[in-house]
């Protein structure tokens, strides 16, 4: 589409006018999507998108633009008028084009975007027949299927010159229950770095069964009570928590401005000492991998907080320079149309060395949360609140009746220090975070673990 001479010129023309660094990044994106609601087909489409982005800086001064044409000229003229908004810098760039790399990609056994759609239905079909007619509380039922292959290529005036092909395919399989006024949902969304034949080995059918008993358990269920209690947090994507309320408060996004509770951390006790975390997006087949980040670094299996110290910050090219650290191969985009920033890819709590069983019946009393909801939090404090889809009291050490309602308030920082016993049953969930360069795919993850306090919002 461009050759590497067009590339050369785009960058010479930022640099030209003073920039210090100058970054092309060229994506093409194909996807097919499949939704049934009530075993009924409601939608299916494909989307094929292409595109450039253009990123000039100057010291922390940054300018980016982007555009579907591509044209030489056209681009040469976007790179030049975006310099002009830069502040001049002192600095000369002695740029040398080098040769492309291209990255290995995950293997994929099956191109889910060369499977039969009417093969996706009939695999959807299947396991929303038997869930409409599972029980007559299950009054509506939702799954779709998502593949997407998306090739990027990332070329700078560091010298870097990287092209990395991804596949990703994701399934999400959601149930209601009705009862009077009272509606409760049961859901599943995994989603891999792999091929199709990752859906035809995916126990759909069981999983519609969970979603189902989860949403009759749950519509039928009384309210939470309210107040500072123990919380046990299932293992996978209880890992949000630490995602939302952590995570984001050790990326360069808000640590490199001064708005994080963890700026200046780096050596000191952050976390209890039972606590270690990383955010690793070399893991293979994994929803949140990726082996070079969009600004062409190589991507990285970082360790964040070790026995409850802070060892690393989540660092990009922009955060390194407000920073004065090393970028960490961190740096994500959701296309073209965003500028890279500072994110994270497999972030997860790491497995202890304790039963989860052991941990429960060592609770005399407090709230057993086995999914999460949807949260807000405010990384320059660290507060947060999240809504608990499914939960059940623990007393005397067993779980008991479930109940529903019930939001978990605090900050992140407390929690952290508040984790007193950490299980062995690590476990991975796929997701979507949204932050200042859009949605990008994530996993959060983490064993079972108690919080040995945190306040509950419920009813008394």
């Amino acid at each position: 589409m461009l050759s590497d001479n067009d590339i050369k010129r785009i960058i010479e023309a930022g640099l030209d006018k003073k920039a210090d660094y100058v970054e092309v990044y060229i994506e093409e994106h194909n996807a097919r999507s499949v939704s049934l609601l009530n075993s009924k087909v409601i939608r299916s489409g494909s989307v094929f998108d292409s595109g450039i982005g253009i990123r000039l800086m100057s010291g922390v001064n940054t300018v980016y633009v982007y555009s579907n044409d591509f044209s030489i000229e056209s681009l040469i003229r976007l790179a030049s008028d975006a310099a002009d908004s830069l502040k001049d810098s002192n600095s000369s760039v002695d740029f040398k084009l080098s040769n492309s790399v291209r990255t290995e990609p995950f293997i994929v056994v099956k191109d889910p975007l060369l499977v039969a759609k009417s093969t996706q239905v009939d695999f959807l079909r299947e396991a929303s027949d038997y869930a409409l007619g599972y029980n007559p509380l299950i009054t509506q039922v939702s799954s779709s299927l998502v593949s997407e292959d998306r090739l990027s290529r990332i070329i700078n005036s560091k010298g870097i010159n990287k092209e990395e092909m991804q596949s990703r395919v994701r399934l999400t399989f959601s149930t209601i229950a009705t009862q009077g006024n009272e509606k409760q949902t049961g859901r599943v969304s995994p989603g891999w770095q792999q091929g199709y034949e990752v859906i035809e080995n995916y126990p759909l059918k069981e999983k519609a069964k969970s979603c189902c008993d989860q949403a009759i358990r749950m519509v039928s269920a009384g309210y939470a009570p309210s107040g500072m209690m123990p919380v046990i947090l299932c293992n996978g994507f209880g890992g949000v928590i630490f995602h939302e309320a952590c995570g984001h408060a050790l990326e360069a996004t808000s640590v490199g401005i001064g708005n994080s509770c963890f700026k200046d951390k780096i050596g000191h006790q952050i976390a209890s000492s039972c606590v270690s975390a990383r955010d690793n997006a070399r893991i293979k087949g994994e929803w949140g991998s990726y082996y070079t980040d969009d600004e062409g670094n190589d991507s990285s299996d970082l360790l964040l907080i070790e026995n409850g110290i802070c060892r690393n910050y989540l660092v990009d090219e922009l955060g390194s320079r407000r920073m004065g650290m090393p970028v960490t191969g961190c740096s994500r985009r959701q296309d073209y149309s965003y500028a890279p920033t500072s994110r994270m890819s497999n972030t997860y709590i790491e497995a202890g060395n304790e039963k989860p069983g052991d941990i429960i019946s060592d609770t005399e009393y407090g709230l057993y949360c086995a999914d999460m909801g949807g949260g807000s939090v405010d990384t320059s404090t660290g507060e947060f609140n999240f809504a608990v889809n499914e939960a059940y009291i623990i007393r005397d050490g067993k779980i008991c009746e479930p109940v529903r309602g019930a939001t978990l308030i605090g900050k992140g920082q407390e929690v952290l220090m508040n984790i007193d016993r950490v299980a062995d049953d690590l476990e991975l969930a796929a997701g979507v975070c949204g932050s200042l360069s859009g949605g990008v795919p994530v996993t959060v993850g983490q064993p079972t673990i108690r919080v040995s306090k945190i306040l509950v919002g419920g009813r008394k």
